[in-house]
């Protein structure tokens, strides 16, 4: 009878330490869109970011108790805060999901292109997009941003 007990204990003490680390993985995760930032604040001053994968996400801090978070491209990661004793502040899991919002894919063949309508249509760049439209608005935009820094750029053909 006493080793049931004791063992019944042993099997509530497990099961207490375990609880807490079960309860944090059943949290929403913070849902952030690609190309999207969000705030989040943390309850005490934060020292460090740390992201699991910075290809899906990035994180800065803002000031002491104000994170900035941006998704890069879709998929879940996690995020850790910690103060500056090294103790963490939060643990969150951080799922980034498309910005669907107005946009239209076209397939011609096996190519996708992605475009944004507002209330014109203009191309955008989506991860998964065929690669020759993709390398060509990347261009426009690289020269856009030379014209807007008041750079000397040359419009001709020449590649």
């Amino acid at each position: 009878m006493n080793i049931a007990r004791a063992l019944g204990a042993i099997s509530l003490v497990g099961f207490l330490s375990v609880a807490p680390a079960q309860a944090n993985q059943q949290q929403p995760a913070i849902e952030v869109k690609v190309d999207r930032a969000k705030v989040m604040s943390v309850s005490r001053p934060a020292s460090m970011i740390i992201i699991g994968n910075t290809a899906i996400a990035d994180a800065t801090i803002k000031d002491s108790q104000t994170l900035i978070i941006t998704g890069k491209q879709f998929g879940t990661t996690n995020l850790i805060v910690l103060d500056s004793a090294g103790e963490p502040i939060a643990d969150e899991v951080l799922n980034v999901t498309s910005a669907q919002d107005n946009n239209i894919v076209v397939y011609k063949g096996a190519a996708r292109s992605t475009y944004t309508c507002r209330p014109n249509c203009e191309q955008i760049m989506r991860i998964g997009d065929a690669d020759e439209p993709q390398k060509a608005l990347a261009k426009q935009i690289e020269t856009h941003k030379r014209m807007s820094r008041g750079e000397e750029v040359d419009l001709g053909d020449s590649e």
